[in-house]
């Protein structure tokens, strides 16, 4: 399984990894991913999401319904 974001499509990215002789060499910087569990009263069921610390703040700010229907029509999410 991937390291992505299923409610904001965050991805992993690519960087430098700079040593004290700022020699550069690649390194990944990934994503704060947490798997978590929401219930959705309209579908009146339980969903497990892996999100970005981010899309938590977003969901306590917009709501969980707001989020997923938001998420489905941008085709991050596909349930």
């Amino acid at each position: 399984m991937s390291r992505v974001c299923e409610i904001t499509g965050k991805k992993a990215i690519v960087g430098n990894k700079v040593s004290h002789s700022n020699a550069k060499t690649k390194r990944k910087f990934n994503v704060n991913l947490q798997v978590k569990k929401f219930f959705l009263p309209e579908e009146n069921k339980w969903v497990t999401l892996r999100l970005s610390t981010s899309a938590l703040r977003t969901i306590n700010k917009n709501g969980i319904t707001a989020v997923v229907k938001e998420a489905k029509e941008l085709g991050f999410l596909k349930k």
